[in-house]
């Protein structure tokens, strides 16, 4: 079936490899991104994808970002939580805006999009939602207390929003990734790179492809008995 897709953070990374994922799989996919618009209209003139623009971490945005795409392009079955932000420091260094910027990006950001799409997904009885959680947010990271916060935070409230779901038709999974090669992890000091890779059985990063095919299965017509579950993909890092 023709389904729309929307990602959030979907214009690099993992956010691109699921929209790429999603496509493939015959889903009509938008992306959202928030800065950087050449990024953004160069991955929409390369894919073929179209782009929209808001901050996941404004409600009223949000509310704005989604009735814009049901404009353009219909109604949103399948969403994808992508979008976060990391602004890593001990605690005992932490600033209140390096704690407040990720709570509300990571973890506000999927409250707000799924509270602009749920009652659309009620009424038509159909919906898919993945949430991006994250290994440190199950096994915690040293200098990560706003982002474990946040990650583990996600995988709490998947479960929660699941059991609301449930009976209208709507599944709701989080995903949590390991350390996979982005930008973001291209940053890491190659002496902290060389740690994780240790760290991981499988001794290497996942690759975003790897990601995003486990976002395509768990929004899949097919995988509707699956709801409240977190899925790990991250070589073994960390077992639940």
């Amino acid at each position: 079936m023709d389904r729309v897709a929307l990602v959030t953070g979907g214009v690099t990374g993992i956010g691109a490899a699921t929209c790429a994922a999603l496509t493939n799989a015959g889903r009509r996919v938008v992306a959202n991104y928030f800065g950087g618009e050449d990024e953004a209209n160069a991955f929409s003139a390369r894919t073929g994808t179209p782009v929209f623009q808001w901050d996941v971490a404004d409600f009223d945005a949000c509310h704005r970002g989604v009735a814009e795409v049901t404009r353009a392009v219909g109604p949103i079955d399948i969403l994808v939580n992508n979008a976060g932000v990391t602004r890593d420091a001990t605690l005992h260094k932490m600033t209140k805006e390096q704690w407040r910027s990720v709570i509300e990006v990571d973890l506000g950001g999927c409250f707000n999009m799924c509270r602009a799409v749920i009652e659309a997904m009620r009424e038509r009885r159909f919906g898919r939602i993945v949430n991006v959680s994250s290994v440190n947010g199950l096994a915690g990271q040293f200098g990560q207390t706003n982002y474990a916060a946040a990650k583990a935070g996600i995988v709490g409230f998947t479960k929660a929003l699941a059991l609301e779901g449930a009976a209208r038709g709507i599944t709701v999974n989080a995903i949590a990734p390991g350390y996979t090669d982005t930008a973001l992890v291209a940053a890491v000091p190659p002496d902290i790179l060389k740690e994780i890779l240790a760290a991981a059985p499988v001794g290497r990063l996942a690759q975003p492809p790897e990601i995003a095919r486990g976002v395509a299965f768990l929004t899949s017509d097919e995988a509707g008995f699956i709801t409240g579950a977190t899925l790990s993909i991250n070589g073994g890092r960390y077992m639940q």
